[in-house]
Order: C-alpha cells, then structure tokens, then sequence
C-alpha cells in the first residue's frame, strides 16, 4: 500500500468542494489558484473521480466541478478506489496472481496476513466520510481516536 500524490490531492481537491458545497459549481481554475495544484495533473484526477461518481461537472459559464453527493456520503476508500485502483493489492489474490509469478501461492502463509490488511484498511477507510476529513486535522483525529480501545 502506498499511495500517490493522486489520492493526496484527489482528497485536497474534495475537500474543497465539500467546503463550497450549496453553492454553484466551483471551477478548476479557483481550485489550482486557491489550492496550488497543477492543472494539467488536477484535471485527470478529477476525471478519475468524475468515472466513480463522486464528482459532477457542467460546462460553459456557469460550469466546473460540484460533489456528486453529500459529502457524508463520499468515504474514503471511495476516493482512494476511484484515483488509485485499490486501498491494498494483495498480489497472490488468484486474480491478480496472472502478471505476477509466484512459486509458493497456496503454500505461503502471507496471504491470510495480506487479505486481513486489506479488511481491515477498507473498514476503515470506509467508515471515513469526506464530511469528517473536510472538517479538520483535530476532528479527524476525535474521531479516529475515540474509536480505539
């Protein structure tokens, strides 16, 4: 698992629409100038998150980008999925396991270790809606934190 600066600013560029969500659709434009982010490189991840239905866009005078849905309603595995393809890859997954040759599958035992990272980081990353990471480091960490034992 690691994860490029697509996730980094695909979560910058949502949070940013989560902010100016209700009013009319915010442009690419006051995103790279108020975010410092590269057009060309914004404007692909926002067509990857456009493909996964979580943004929604509209052109001509009145257009630019708008949340597909509630921010409440956007998590964070859905964002990471829509930029990067997956949270986890477990190679020696039989579906995965055909560009990679491995001469253990079915007798090594990291696979259960694999398929359990990738459980648990979906749950997670499931239970982390944009509405809680719009609204900051410090809540994110209350949240985060009253969830642990």
């Amino acid at each position: 698992m690691k994860f490029t600066t697509k996730t980094e600013y695909g979560v910058i560029c949502l949070i940013y629409l989560a902010r100016h969500a209700g009013r009319e659709m915010v442009t690419m434009k006051d995103i790279v100038r108020d975010e410092k982010l590269s057009p060309a490189y914004l404007e692909k991840i926002l067509q990857k998150l456009k493909q996964a239905d979580i943004v929604v866009s509209h052109q001509g005078n009145q257009g630019g980008y708008a949340l597909a849905r509630k921010p409440a309603e956007i998590n964070l595995r859905q964002i990471v999925e829509a930029v990067e393809g997956s949270t986890f890859d477990v190679y020696c997954e039989p579906d995965i396991r055909d560009s990679i040759t491995c001469n253990h599958f079915g007798m090594c035992g990291l696979r259960p270790i694999w398929q359990k990272s990738k459980k648990l980081l979906d749950d997670f990353y499931s239970s982390l809606t944009l509405e809680m990471i719009a609204r900051g480091e410090t809540e994110v960490r209350k949240e985060v934190f009253s969830r642990e034992g």
